[in-house]
């Protein structure tokens, strides 16, 4: 159980004959929900002050074409202020904050975006789920949600992601699919691609697949697993990539310079060049959107 609070000045009288009640002020600091020691502190000077948390994970997929991306921003839409908007509404008003383990940008989806968010009280998970489900605009999928210790946090508990990137390489164009795959309508040496994407697995510093400007200093990630699958109709190519984090645009980038050595118009081995100068002039261009999925988030137990 969580103490929703956020910082105190209390006072404690001492009583004196000769001088009455003096009291002695003492600040006991940011008091955040997560903090053990202080929560304690809080529950023995105030039980009567308590409010009772309880954490929920859910798993949410969502169509992104219609969203400016998960985190909310101020006058457009945004995952994380719908959810949260719902949960506001089951609560009788009282607001409800959403963390997100991953910020999508805008136009990209999630088949497993993975939140947490706690509630003054405690329900039944599946009629939670069901309960924020039907209230969910329809590009939002509510697929499960769990009680949670106090102390998770989908963002910080250490976990790994699984993105897909689809490209469409079909000619004509399919409309149906222009906001769900990236349309590459030239031609590709998919062998190429394989042997290049490979180079990308494994523990490097990815500043030149990273957009410029990024506040990150360390550069520095994890992929277990980057593979590029072709469907049996061979108009389909889906790059997969896992690891232990992801920089801003650093997929996109990746896709944009395979589908560029795909091309012929850059070397297998310009993936090893671009790693060890880390400049991002020397990588592809950045793959639209429309094309990247956040399949799943696996959490360590």
């Amino acid at each position: 159980m969580l103490v929703d609070c956020h910082f105190y000045l209390c006072y404690v009288c001492t009583s004196k004959e000769s001088l009455g009640w003096t009291p002695k002020f003492f600040f006991l600091g940011i008091l955040y929900p997560d903090n053990i020691g202080f929560r304690i502190l809080f529950t023995l000077l105030f039980p009567d002050k308590i409010e009772v948390m309880t954490r929920y994970k859910a798993i949410i997929s969502y169509d992104g074409f219609a969203f400016a991306g998960f985190q909310r921003q101020p006058h457009t839409r945004s995952v994380q202020e719908e959810i949260e908007k719902n949960l506001t509404r089951l609560n009788k008003g009282q607001a409800i904050t959403v963390h997100g383990a991953g910020r999508t940008d805008s136009g990209v989806h999630a088949l497993g975006q993975v939140i947490h968010f706690d509630l003054p009280y405690q329900m039944d998970e599946e009629k939670l789920r069901f309960a924020l489900d039907t209230q969910s605009p329809e590009d939002i999928d509510v697929i499960s949600i769990e009680i949670v210790a106090d102390d998770f946090h989908c963002r910080y508990a250490k976990h790994s992601k699984t993105y897909e990137f689809i490209v469409d390489r079909g000619r004509p164009k399919n409309p149906m699919r222009r906001h769900y795959a990236t349309h590459f309508p030239y031609p590709l040496d998919v062998e190429r691609m394989q042997e290049a994407v490979k180079k990308l697995e494994g523990t490097h510093d990815f500043t030149g697949f990273t957009a410029s400007g990024t506040s990150v200093e360390d550069k520095v990630r994890t992929i277990t697993e980057a593979s590029l699958s072709v469907d049996e109709t061979g108009q389909f190519l889906t790059f997969t990539f896992s690891g232990n984090g992801f920089l801003y645009k650093q997929i996109r980038n990746m896709v944009g310079t395979l589908l560029k050595i795909g091309n012929n118009r850059m070397p297998v081995e310009q993936i090893d060049l671009i790693l060890e100068k880390k400049d991002r002039q020397l990588a592809g261009p950045t793959a639209a959107p429309n094309g990247l999925y956040l399949k799943e988030i696996r959490y360590e137990e």
